[in-house]
């Protein structure tokens, strides 16, 4: 179990401290808060944050991540030893927002490129000259070190990290729970899954049936026979159960799985179109321009990355 651990510094952006809470509560990590010492952290927000840990958290931590905090006070010396001995082990560091002048501050920025709050990048770079920093970027940083933008661009950092430890599909699982872009290069429109209607139990297994041969040529007619009905009467009881006609629903059935391939794999457009039963990469292009406002290379790039 990758162990996180974000260190509350008074006082933390909540909105910061969330981030991580949410994106690294799941199966593969294990996820803690700490601070110099147990108790009430006081938050920007006007609440207190309730620690349960001091900074003997930070020794057994893989991740520690630092959340944005104001005023950019330097952190007191217990603080940045512990965050210089959490790297000096290995530990990945790892900050959101203003959280990169602790990290500035431990000296753990030195010589590496380094992004913050836009606003708050003039005050980073003058007061760490050795601190390259970029303020145009959502994240970065080098080697074991990463850096994030401000507030949402913390979000894009932690995917980053996800799809680092665990692939681009786990990635984008947690995208779609916290409903965000899995991959955003800049000012991307978030990419949900659509729903599909699900069949009915008289139609379960004409539509498993048809699932298994999307790359044909399949028509309403196939769908009927196998059922053994008339292609009207089918089409009547097939919208009566799912709610759409056989035709949407076997496009729609299509566009998803062309989805499946333009994230999964690195097969041509033009496979993906044949594989998933669209024909071609116009026909492609067309649906998932209805379906996601998007072009097949496009949404390859949001789920993928470059």
């Amino acid at each position: 179990m990758h162990r996180v651990v974000a260190l509350a510094l008074p006082s933390v952006v909540a909105f910061d401290l969330a981030i991580p809470a949410e994106v690294f509560g799941g199966e593969e990590y294990s996820f803690a808060v700490c601070a110099r010492t147990p108790g009430p952290v006081p938050a920007t927000t006007g609440f207190d944050i309730a620690v349960a840990h001091g900074l003997d958290a930070l020794r057994a931590a893989d991740t520690v991540v630092v959340p944005g905090y104001a005023p950019l006070d330097e952190p007191p010396e217990p603080v940045l030893e512990a965050l210089r001995t959490a790297a000096a082990r290995g530990a990945r560091m790892v900050s959101v927002c203003t959280g990169a002048f602790a990290l500035a501050a431990a000296g753990l920025l030195d010589g590496l490129p380094a992004t913050t709050h836009w606003m708050d990048a003039p005050a980073l770079a003058a007061r760490y000259p050795g601190v390259e920093v970029d303020p145009g970027k959502l994240y970065a940083g080098g080697g074991n070190v990463l850096t994030s933008a401000g507030f949402a661009a913390g979000i894009d950092m932690c995917l980053h990290l996800v799809r680092t430890d665990h692939g681009a599909e786990a990635a984008v699982r947690v995208a779609r729970r916290l409903v965000v872009a899995p991959h955003r290069a800049g000012g991307q429109a978030q990419y949900l899954e659509q729903p599909i209607p699900a069949a009915g139990d008289g139609m379960a297994e004409v539509c498993a049936w048809a699932m298994e041969r999307l790359a044909d040529p399949l028509t309403v007619a196939d769908l009927a026979g196998r059922a053994s009905l008339s292609p009207r009467t089918f089409a009547r009881h097939f919208t009566a159960q799912t709610g759409v006609s056989p035709h949407r629903w076997l496009a729609a059935q299509r566009v998803q799985l062309a989805r499946r391939l333009l994230e999964r794999t690195d097969l041509p457009v033009d496979e993906v179109a044949r594989r998933c039963g669209l024909g071609t990469a116009a026909n492609l292009r067309l649906h998932l321009s209805r379906d996601a406002a998007t072009t097949p290379t496009a949404y390859r790039r949001t789920f993928r990355g470059p």
